[in-house]
C-alpha cells in the first residue's frame, strides 16, 4: 500500500472535486496559478474558501510575470496597428497589476 499524501499541515487530502471551464477561462486560471507562485490545488482551495492568496516573490513567480507582461505587449502592439482589446487582456493586465502591487506592498 502506498503511503499516504499529506498536506503541509499533515492533512490527508483525499476528495476530488472536478470543474469544466472554457478554454479562455483555463488560460486565466493558468497565468493566475503562475503568478501567483503556488500549486494550481493551492490556488483553487485558497480562491474558493475566499482566502487570500499571498504572492511570495521568487524566481519563479517573475519569470512567469516576465512572460505574461511579454504576452501582454504582443496583444498591444496588435491593438496599435488596428485591432480591438479583448476581455480577457484587461483581466490579464488587471491580474498583473494585483500582483506587481502584492509584491511590493503596494507601494
Amino acid at each position: 500500500m502506498s503511503a499516504k499524501n499529506l498536506d503541509q499541515r499533515g492533512r490527508l487530502r483525499n476528495k476530488i472535486v472536478a470543474l469544466r471551464m472554457s478554454p479562455g477561462e483555463n488560460e486565466m486560471l493558468n497565468a493566475a496559478v503562475a503568478i501567483s507562485g503556488l500549486t494550481k490545488q493551492d490556488y483553487i482551495i485558497n480562491k474558493l474558501l475566499d482566502r487570500t492568496v499571498t504572492v511570495q516573490p521568487n524566481p519563479r513567480v517573475f519569470k512567469a510575470l516576465k512572460d505574461k507582461l511579454g504576452e501582454v505587449l504582443a496583444e498591444l502592439k496588435r491593438i496599435e496597428s488596428g485591432g480591438t482589446a479583448d476581455g480577457d487582456l484587461i483581466e490579464l493586465i488587471r491580474l498583473i497589476n494585483t500582483t506587481l502591487n502584492g509584491t511590493n506592498g503596494g507601494e
